[in-house]
């Protein structure tokens, strides 16, 4: 059986996330961030089966932590404005700190096949915070994926938010 270490799954995350800032997606191996929380390899893989779990590990805490932003304005908020520009905030920020990561070819090469699968989950999770402003979970969903993917693609929260209000708007 093997040993575990008392504290050692999160200092492996986190100096994976170190690793990866610092230097990139390429750069953090499995043997540098065991070295760098002084055990062995093997003792890593007792944790990760993979660099590819490692990095999403720290990928899904960061990705938790803007949903939960995102979510609190959402329940704070009496129109969607303000809802819509933390998740444009939060997005833009995410996708900034794990551009090394989202752009790396060898991150992206296991994804091919669960891609449509976690990207739904996305949009389902990105229109919770939207469904008390919509007409049904379709319009939440539907913003979610226009947020989701202009702001990904470098829009600014001005051209997204004056074609995503006009969803909102109320037919007389």
């Amino acid at each position: 059986m093997p040993k575990i270490i008392e504290n050692l799954r999160p200092r492996l995350v986190e100096e994976a996330r170190r690793q990866t800032l610092a230097d990139g997606y390429a750069a953090m191996t499995v043997r540098s961030v065991a070295k760098a929380c002084g055990v062995g390899v093997g003792t890593l893989y007792n944790y990760f089966p993979s660099k590819d779990a490692l990095t999403a590990a720290f990928m899904l805490e960061d990705w938790e932590r803007c949903m939960e932003e995102i979510r609190r304005t959402g329940e704070a908020e009496t129109s969607p404005e303000p809802v819509l520009r933390r998740m444009f905030d939060e997005l833009r920020a995410y996708a900034g700190t794990y551009a090394s990561v989202i752009r790396d070819a060898g991150a992206a090469g296991g994804m091919p096949a669960a891609f449509p699968r976690y990207h739904a989950m996305l949009r389902a999770q990105l229109a919770g915070p939207l469904l008390r402003f919509c007409d049904g979970d379709f319009a939440a969903e539907f913003i979610a994926e226009a947020m989701l993917t202009w702001t990904m693609a470098g829009r600014s929260f001005e051209e997204i938010r004056s074609l995503i209000q006009k969803l909102f708007e109320k037919e007389n």
